[in-house]
């Protein structure tokens, strides 16, 4: 197979970094070109970083030069990957689409746009056929399609063997987000050494919206009541979760870990290069997950369950979860996302 080119928008960034990391030695697809703000347009790719997080740049991808996000300033890409920031994500990706590319974004502006896929490839990957609404709905030539925020991800990830065994009506979820979930230079030293924080502005509200559209079908959303709450806590990678769940039908633990633990989907039977084998891992540990033990499973792509037991307060069941707020989070599951519409011949 002959590699398709992929640019990287925001790739200066923390999220940016982690996209070209992961698209390094990718199969199917190769880094062309690195795209950033002004001030680093022009400069060379490894120059612009300033070592902010990836460690060591894939080979010749550092002397890449900064270009401008814009249709214009890259010679034809086959995929843009966005990891813009969402203030300023929005239009730019809608005129990348307009020129005829297909957009993988994380970031938020599209996400709850109605025929843009908000795709979790092993939760709803039948919803990439919305691609096909948009675009006649545009008359663009590409497409858009979102991940979800990293906390929805882990979470409908975790929620998926759920909800199609036994149903689910209502869920809390408690979470304790590491740093690097609020990008570079992030959040304050002196805030955040020896501290939680009890506010993620914005965090809970995309939770609550985005689970559902996940869990549901492509024309109608869910209606689960969910509900959370959003913590920083000083750890560096790794979103865990602590999460209640009722179901519609009774669901004992040992059903749930055996539903999570067998739970394969779509990217594993397709063998998508970047679907981990196991997507859940139930540890039977009774103090895992960890982040320092349990973060990278399945390259980051794998979400870890432990601790799961009943939940007399709901009348249902109650675990923790932990993923990558980078990978699952981010970058891999857009990277994962782009491999399925390739698979699907939504990408030719």
């Amino acid at each position: 197979m002959t590699k398709k080119k992929a640019v990287v928008l925001g790739a200066t960034g923390m999220m940016g970094q982690k996209f070209v990391q992961l698209l390094a030695n990718h199969p199917w697809l190769e880094v062309s070109a690195v795209a950033a703000s002004d001030r680093s347009v022009g400069k060379s790719y490894a120059a612009s970083t300033g070592g902010q997080m990836v460690r060591h740049l894939p080979d010749g991808l550092g002397e890449l030069q900064v270009v401008e996000a814009a249709p214009r300033a890259i010679a034809d890409p086959d995929i843009v990957f966005s990891a813009l920031p969402t203030e300023v994500a929005g239009p730019i990706e809608e005129d990348f689409a307009k020129a005829g590319f297909p957009v993988f974004s994380n970031a938020s502006s599209h996400r709850m746009d109605h025929d843009v896929p908000l795709l979790n490839p092993e939760v709803n990957a039948e919803h990439a056929s919305l691609v096909e609404e948009q675009k006649r709905r545009t008359k663009w030539d590409g497409f858009i399609v979102a991940n979800p925020n990293c906390t929805t991800a882990i979470l409908s990830l975790s929620l998926k063997p759920l909800h199609d065994r036994f149903g689910l009506e209502t869920v809390i979820v408690s979470t304790m987000q590491a740093i690097s979930g609020a990008g570079y230079p992030g959040v304050a030293s002196l805030d955040i050494l020896e501290n939680v924080i009890p506010f993620i502005r914005n965090e809970e509200e995309k939770v609550e919206r985005e689970t559902n559209k996940i869990l549901g079908t492509a024309a109608k959303p869910a209606t689960v009541t969910v509900s959370a709450s959003c913590q920083r806590v000083p750890t560096i990678h790794g979103h865990i979760e602590a999460v209640f769940a009722k179901t519609r039908h009774p669901a004992s633990p040992e059903e749930v870990a055996k539903s999570m633990s067998e739970f394969q989907s779509t990217p594993q039977k397709m063998k998508l290069p970047s679907a981990p084998p196991h997507p859940i891992i139930v540890r039977k540990e009774e103090d895992r997950p960890q982040t320092r033990l349990d973060v990278d499973e399945g390259n980051g792509m794998t979400v870890s369950v432990g601790r799961l037991r009943r939940d007399s307060a709901l009348n249902g069941i109650k675990y923790i979860v932990l993923g990558h707020n980078l990978v699952r989070g981010g970058a891999g599951c857009s990277i994962l996302n782009a491999e399925l519409l390739m698979a699907q011949k939504y990408i030719q």
